[in-house]
């Protein structure tokens, strides 16, 4: 790999949390960015940072925020042209949020989080529990264009595949001989979606990462942070919805409030399964995850606004975790998903296996298509230390986008569908293994009721989500 050009940067990286994604991050950032180790500092509840304050030499700052001291904690640490990098979970991303734009503070995180418990509080309703929720409360602190840049949900899904997508829509118009300028505005790129016919946008990843230490009972083990998944696994499933299905499932709600782009199951995403398709394992059974990427695609891709736009297609992850992680949350599930007692990271154990990750566009006159990032575990351990193909595809886009907040540091409050995804792309693309497009016949009725009457099925329509849900 060639040495990159250096981000000049003079003040001060906060890192809040040094899990999975920390551990990667910071070579990258040590990496691209021109920062002395004492610039940074890693606010961290356990001692896991003191590996990096013992090979990095950044200065490590131990205990867990909470909304009682984290005022206490960070004001002192943040002020006008210094950065607050969010890696952390049960932190509220609001809270960290608000503080940045009073004091001045450059803000990135790759999810919108609350603080602990808030995803499994029986208190509030589905809706009050969403990720739909949690990105409409971050948004409403939008203030002038020209605060502080804050880049929301900048990691690989949410984040990266934003970028993803505005690529394969332009091969899919390459491909399908569409003449018309390059989209210049969101409303562009919602045209150009609507003119080649996209019906459904999946965020499909496939993750086969295996150990040849089999899981235990009572034992959750992930590619990545345990608690951030199992976070996701009990949030209500959430998906942009589209404006050609032909009625909400029975078990669909819309929210009372925000922009109507999405909506939301009464059911966990730990609970529902879709039917989908990767390059590298063809027909996938995966999971209804609710990932705000989901919401702000599919929003981002409106014409119209409301309910019932022109033009807006269904949009939402379908997950197929690594072998041992869908044990874990088949286990999770029987518990009525009161989580195990016992977590495991794979990481330095991982064997073998590869995460693809990508966008799979749907509906148009060559079926399906997949865009997207298919790395190994083998390249990710060249490419950077500290890194599963899992974290790598995640710290390649924190990275790119904290350089590109350095770059532009007054632009306010952004989603990852609001920058320019070429400078992302070129900035993480090292980082992402084979980076391609992969055309498919495959739709959701494929092989159906070759056993079994579905009467569910609009055998009319492939693209109705109904076709789409295996439960």
């Amino acid at each position: 790999m060639t040495t990159p050009r250096r981000q000049p940067f003079a003040g001060r990286l906060v890192m809040i949390g040094y899990g999975s994604i920390g551990r990667g991050v910071l070579p990258l950032l040590l990496r691209h960015i021109e920062l002395d180790p004492q610039q940074v500092l890693v606010v961290c509840p356990d001692q896991a940072a003191r590996d990096a304050e013992r090979e990095y030499g950044v200065r490590v700052e131990s205990g867990a925020l909470t909304a009682e001291n984290f005022h206490q904690v960070l004001e002192p640490l943040l002020g006008s042209g210094d950065f607050l990098l969010n890696l952390s979970v049960q932190v509220s991303s609001q809270a960290l949020l608000a503080l940045c734009q009073t004091r001045g503070a450059l803000y990135l995180d790759t999810c919108i989080e609350p603080w602990a418990g808030g995803y499994t509080d029986a208190s509030q309703t589905p809706s009050e529990r969403s990720n739909y929720a949690q990105r409409h409360a971050a948004l409403a602190l939008r203030a002038k264009p020209d605060s502080p840049t804050a880049l929301l949900t900048h990691g690989a899904n949410p984040g990266l595949v934003s970028h993803l997508l505005k690529q394969a829509l332009e091969n899919l118009a390459r491909d399908l001989g569409d003449k018309a300028a390059p989209p210049a505005s969101r409303e562009d790129w919602a045209r150009l979606a609507q003119r080649l016919g996209v019906r459904c946008v999946h965020i499909a990843e496939y993750d086969s990462q295996y150990s040849n230490r089999h899981r235990e009972p009572d034992e959750f083990v992930n590619t990545w942070s345990v608690d951030g998944f199992i976070g996701e696994i009990c949030q209500p499933a959430e998906l942009g919805w589209g404006s050609h299905e032909r009625g909400l499932p029975a078990d669909g709600r819309r929210h009372a409030f925000g922009s109507q782009a999405a909506i939301y199951l009464q059911r966990p995403g730990g609970a529902t399964q879709v039917y989908s398709w990767t390059p590298g394992a063809g027909p996938t059974l995966g999971w209804l995850i609710t990932h705000s990427e989901a919401i702000s695609i599919a929003e981002f891709l409106s014409l119209g606004e409301g309910a019932h736009p022109a033009y807006r297609p269904t949009v939402h992850y379908a997950y197929r975790p690594c072998d041992d992680a869908v044990l874990s949350l088949n286990e999770l599930a029987a518990r009525h998903w009161t989580a195990q007692s016992r977590q495991r990271l794979l990481f330095d154990d991982i064997a073998g296996g590869m995460d693809e990750l990508g966008v799979l566009l749907m509906g148009h006159a060559r079926g399906s298509y997949w865009y997207g990032s298919r790395l190994g575990i083998a390249d990710a351990r060249r490419l950077c230390p500290h890194n599963n193909a899992t974290s790598l595809q995640v710290a390649a886009a924190v990275m790119a986008g904290v350089i590109w907040a350095m770059r532009n540091p007054a632009r306010g409050i952004l989603e990852p569908d609001d920058l320019p995804y070429r400078e992302i792309l070129e900035l993480c693309a090292p980082y992402l293994g084979e980076l391609g497009g992969f055309y498919s016949d495959w739709t959701p009725l494929a092989g159906r009721e070759r056993l079994f009457a579905e009467p569910q099925l609009d055998q009319g329509d492939p693209w109705q989500f109904r076709n789409f849900r295996a439960s």
